[in-house]
């Protein structure tokens, strides 16, 4: 897995009616040095009507949404606050990307690691024995707790989780390089005994 220093993980709500999502939530943590130094926050408009399901999964009301800013400003104030930063995300391949790109943001340049790629690969290691890779259950099973469903929420586990994976990394590092320092000394096993 990519090691990043510096990166922002992003995530967003969107309202699918009749087949067509529309971008409602905006979300974005930046951490650097493994620790969250800013946010992204914004709803956007859409004058599509809210599904009552949406409501009842993320909490946005059709209030929030009436209130909020048009998406292009949204999307312009992200891309400001993106930069030239990398982006994680989770799953955001397959949907979070994508939907941008037909919104006329494009990211895919900027976009380096995706943690539920590395949940998926990790399932039988680090993850043994859990009972789906969405990303609470992950973030649960890592013992990051948030609230899942708000884009917010969902950026910051989905950093915490990708935080954890590099921990676990690096602790598996540190083990291999024991192993082969051990490895390397037939005398290693007798420890202290001929020591003064």
């Amino acid at each position: 897995m990519e090691k990043l220093e510096n990166y922002i993980a992003f995530d967003l709500e969107f309202n699918t009616v009749a087949g067509v999502s529309h971008i409602i939530q905006v979300s974005a943590v930046k951490f650097a040095g493994h620790e969250e130094v800013a946010h992204f926050d914004s709803y956007a408009y859409s004058s599509v009507p809210l599904q009552s399901f949406i409501n009842g999964l993320t909490g946005i009301t059709a209030d929030k949404i009436a209130k909020a800013p048009k998406l292009e400003q949204v999307l312009a104030d992200f891309r400001t606050f993106i930069g030239e930063t990398p982006l994680i995300g989770y799953n955001a391949l397959k949907s979070d990307l994508p939907l941008l790109a037909e919104n006329g943001l494009d990211l895919s340049e900027h976009y380096r690691v995706d943690v539920f790629e590395q949940a998926f690969e990790r399932r039988s290691l680090d993850l043994n024995g859990i009972a789906n890779l969405q990303l609470h259950t992950v973030a649960e099973f890592l013992g990051i707790s948030g609230r899942s469903h708000d884009s917010l929420e969902d950026a910051r586990m989905t950093a915490l989780v990708y935080e954890k994976f590099l921990e676990l990394d690096e602790n598996k590092s540190y083990l291999d390089q024991k192993e082969e320092v051990v490895s390397d000394n037939p005398f290693a096993a007798l420890g202290d005994l001929f020591e003064d």
